[in-house]
């Protein structure tokens, strides 16, 4: 495994930023401890914001010339083996702030998990929001890719957005200057989710009971508490990528350490001692086996982020 490359980021400015923000940065960071598969190779520098303000400040610090990548709780990434040049902003540490503007309505930020989301909507009387339970990442990650489950999804609710540009500026837009569709959202410009306004119709009353129930049907038909991205592969329009996978005979299939799970066939699994390498080549395998046995193109979820190995 090679390091990160750093060349961006001179020594100068390394020792600025670490005057400045201190605690919340950290140069040649292992990004396996950053993503739910548990693999991939240093960020040159990862900074955990605990605040907007710090978040801003940050990015007018660094060289406009410094690629800049965001991550929520990396349930939907792959980080490449050889790491990510440039710098990494983690989400994890912005406040989870969450508030009800009135009866339908609510604010959140775009880092609170999607699970403590559907609980507390649920609570309110909120929805349909269930379906946010069945989310593995946070509300940013679900903005950017539409993420949904048992038939809803998450810009079904959007109202408006809040997005944090390059240069450290905040600006909100209307829903409907995005172009949103199935796991699909295009018109950020290089701007970043920080939060969203969210409406639900007056005519739904959401259920803590089927929450519990859809909960324990991810429990009982998903690999919960192994190493995994959730859902590999977006469903292709009238079928389940799931059933196309297992329907080609790849349940089981292994590349190194990255295994097709036995129990839910859209999910790979790192079985302990897998590399982004494994689990890339394994979803280029899933993919192309299913195209020649089904004549179907899959279209993968995950975001790949790095250089390989």
């Amino acid at each position: 495994m090679t390091a990160a490359h750093d060349q961006s980021l001179p020594t100068t400015l390394k020792t600025a930023l670490a005057s400045r923000f201190g605690d919340d940065l950290r140069f040649d960071e292992p990004m396996a401890k950053h993503t739910s598969w548990r693999v991939g190779g240093p960020a040159a520098v990862l900074f955990q914001p605990r605040d907007f303000e710090s978040l801003s400040a940050f990015l007018r610090a660094l060289p406009v010339e410094v690629p800049v990548h965001w991550v929520g709780l990396g349930s939907n990434l792959l980080v490449r083996d050889a790491g990510v040049p440039g710098a990494v902003i983690s989400s994890k540490k912005l406040p989870n702030d969450l508030a009800r503007l009135d009866e339908q309505t609510v604010s959140a930020t775009a880092g609170i998990p999607c699970t403590t989301l559907a609980r507390q909507l649920v609570r309110w009387g909120l929805g349909p929001s269930e379906f946010f339970a069945g989310i593995p990442g946070s509300l940013g990650g679900a903005l950017t890719m539409n993420a949904g489950a048992h038939g809803s999804e998450t810009w079904d609710a959007v109202v408006s957005v809040r997005l944090m540009h390059r240069d450290g500026g905040i600006e909100t837009r209307d829903a409907d200057a995005f172009n949103v569709g199935y796991r699909r959202v295009t018109g950020q410009n290089g701007a970043w989710f920080i939060g969203a306004t969210l409406r639900f119709p007056e005519d739904y009353t959401p259920s803590r009971e089927h929450m519990q129930a859809l909960q324990d049907k991810r429990r009982d038909t998903q690999p919960l508490g192994l190493p995994s991205c959730g859902s590999v592969f977006a469903n292709p329009e009238g079928d389940h990528s799931a059933r196309l996978i297992e329907a080609a005979g790849l349940k089981g299939t292994r590349i190194g350490g990255a295994e097709v799970s036995t129990k839910h066939a859209n999910f790979i699994i790192n079985t302990g001692e897998a590399s982004a390498a494994d689990i890339e080549q394994l979803i280029s395998h899933v993919a192309d086996t299913v195209a020649r046995e089904h004549g179907v193109t899959l279209r993968h979820e995950v975001r790949f982020l790095g250089e390989a190995g």
